[in-house]
């Protein structure tokens, strides 16, 4: 019964939208050029900050979905920074890269058990950034298109929500 109880416990915990928790505009790290990049420069768009490894299968069966995602909406409304989370020399990153032509920039971190947002329990794990800068959905497993989508819809709907409230 308590196996039962903690499963319902995780799924309440997957299912329900986490707080909104403003997303720090220092939050800075360097692609495979040495090129920075500062989530405070991104405000007005979406940024999709997802963790991933080369090892991870999931992690390389979701890459298509963000670069369609990436391609579609850079120019308007939301970007996608993968970050590279494994312990691994940078010419095996850069020659994977190319193998998948990903057009997303891809951020250099140190791996271990915490990202800049907080534990990383497995990967892939995406973060969604407003385009106010708040942290306000996390996913641990694959994305989609469809996925990315929905999460900026709902948080749209929901801000309209409490406009109309006000």
């Amino acid at each position: 019964m308590a196996f039962f109880s903690a499963l319902i416990v995780l799924n309440l915990i997957l299912v329900l939208p986490m707080p909104v928790i403003a997303a720090s505009d220092d939050f800075m790290l360097a692609d495979l050029t040495g090129k920075e990049h500062k989530l405070g420069d991104q405000k007005g768009k979406w940024v999709i900050i997802n963790y991933w490894a080369t090892w991870c299968p999931p992690c390389v069966e979701e890459i298509p979905e963000l670069i369609f995602f990436h391609d579609k909406h850079k120019a308007k409304d939301a970007i996608v920074w993968g970050v590279n989370f494994e312990d691994i020399a940078e010419k095996k990153v850069k020659a994977f890269l190319e193998d998948y032509m990903v057009s997303y920039p891809i951020l250099l971190a140190e791996p271990g058990r915490r990202s800049y947002f907080g534990p990383i329990m497995g990967l892939p794990t995406t973060y969604f950034i407003s385009p106010d800068g708040e942290l306000v959905h996390t996913r641990v497993g694959q994305v989609s298109v469809e996925y990315i989508e929905s999460v900026m819809k709902t948080h749209a709907d929901n801000r309209q929500r409490l406009r109309e409230a006000k």
